[in-house]
């Protein structure tokens, strides 16, 4: 058995989750609202993981569909036979005799049940799929989304240092422009 192999199957939704848990649990840098990410391959990896998955996933539900359709014919098909036994069994009996009409309404209500029951696995397996699909869209969105705003705190840069003397700020030089203490005038002194 590979180390592949070795691994227990996830699904694409449970990795998502994980990549979203690692982001949100990053630390924040000191003295900054941005984060470093210290396990970037593993949220990498996580994320490839998922994108291979995917195909899996939508594979399984169109085999659903698939599978779904089949036995929808097949269920169409066995009422079908049974309304066609029952119209060649009337035809042999008496048009008005009980078992006629017997038989006539157990091939209407068997017929009903088999598209009744037709209807209702292909509304489930219709809202099974929806529901992945949405469930798998609102995740991506929300990953985007946490990745963005990620992206845009790294991008963003640290704000200018302002000299709070007349100084110029490292250098040791001062700013001569009012020409220093004597270009103050006071009319006080003589």
């Amino acid at each position: 058995m590979s180390a592949p192999d070795a691994r227990p199957q996830i699904d694409t939704e449970t990795l998502v989750r994980r990549v979203i848990e690692i982001i949100e649990n990053t630390r924040a840098l000191p003295l900054s609202s941005s984060v470093k990410l210290d396990n970037k391959e593993e949220v990498l990896e996580l994320l490839d993981e998922a994108l291979n998955r995917l195909p899996d996933e939508v594979r399984n539900a169109r085999w659903m569909l698939k599978e779904r359709e089949e036995y929808l014919l097949k269920t169409q098909r066995e009422g079908e036979e049974i309304v066609e036994s029952a119209r060649e069994r009337a035809e042999r009996m008496v048009q008005r005799t009980e078992i006629v009409r017997e038989a006539q309404h157990t091939a209407r209500r068997t017929l009903e049940a088999a598209r009744d029951e037709a209807r209702k696995l292909r509304l489930e397996a219709e809202d099974y799929v929806d529901q992945k699909l949405a469930s798998f869209e609102i995740v991506l969105e929300r990953t985007i989304k946490t990745v963005a705003a990620g992206r845009q705190k790294l991008s963003l840069a640290p704000p200018p240092v302002v000299a709070t003397d007349s100084s110029i700020a490292g250098t040791g030089l001062t700013d001569d422009t009012l020409g220093g203490e004597e270009a103050f005038f006071d009319q006080d002194q003589g």
